[in-house]
């Protein structure tokens, strides 16, 4: 295997990364050409090019087409978000998942919900509501719409074995999405669901993701009290 094999765009960006960090090269300084990296890395110039690009979407690099690539002025520091799976989540602190299905059914999404979906007024959608227990207390209640066009064989799936968040994960690929956060105070049936007092506040997480152009899913998980989401940047 030559040298060029065993340097991946992974192994460039780390050492770029420890460059910028050590201000071997400081903020609105240029960096050398994708020529002379690949050069001086013993890889392929496809190769910087790739780790580049990822540092330019983290905030790191500004890249300009002819002008060259320099190391930001100002670096954007990103939260990191994973999506999340809640069984793993809820087994990570050591209890039991379990989830029941609330509802499912075919219905019109509101106006609100086709928006953020993209899709045709008037199509019906499939709607699930499921409560997420930890070690059989309630723990996240999820309303989630799923786009039947762009996830057909969502229609002959139980979610008895796998909840849809756990199906979706499974099943359909994404390769984007959003997430907004919120809060908002427990109505009765929300305090009824996650057994709590109407009034208590709730952590709300909304969410769509994507593949190919077409919205997969929308989802909006209301947390039980006191929950937290931990990130890093």
């Amino acid at each position: 295997m030559s040298k060029q094999d065993r340097i991946s765009w992974q192994d460039v960006q780390n050492e770029v990364r420890q460059r910028i960090s050590q201000r071997d090269w400081k903020p609105g300084e240029y960096i050398p050409h994708e020529a002379e990296l690949a050069q001086e890395f013993g890889c392929a110039r496809a190769t910087v090019n790739r780790a580049l690009r990822g540092l330019a979407e983290a905030g790191l690099l500004e890249r300009r087409r002819r002008a060259g690539t320099r190391v930001a002025l100002n670096p954007v520091r990103r939260a990191e978000f994973a999506i999340p799976l809640i069984r793993a989540e809820i087994e990570g602190k050591g209890q039991r998942h379990t989830h029941r299905v609330c509802l499912r059914e075919m219905r019109l999404p509101p106006p609100d919900v086709q928006a953020r979906m993209q899709i045709p007024a008037q199509v019906p959608q499939l709607f699930v509501q499921t409560l997420h227990l930890a070690d059989g207390t309630p723990y996240v209640f999820e309303r989630r719409w799923i786009n039947t066009s762009a996830v057909p064989a969502v229609e002959g799936a139980d979610f008895v074995t796998y909840s849809p968040n756990e199906w979706l994960m499974r099943e359909v690929a994404f390769d984007g999405g959003d997430f907004t956060f919120s809060a908002l105070t427990a109505s009765a049936a929300e305090a009824e669901m996650l057994a709590c007092s109407p009034g208590e506040g709730l952590f709300v997480l909304d969410r769509t993701t994507h593949h190919g152009g077409q919205v997969i899913t929308s989802v909006r998980l209301v947390f039980h009290p006191g929950y937290q989401m931990h990130t890093r940047i």
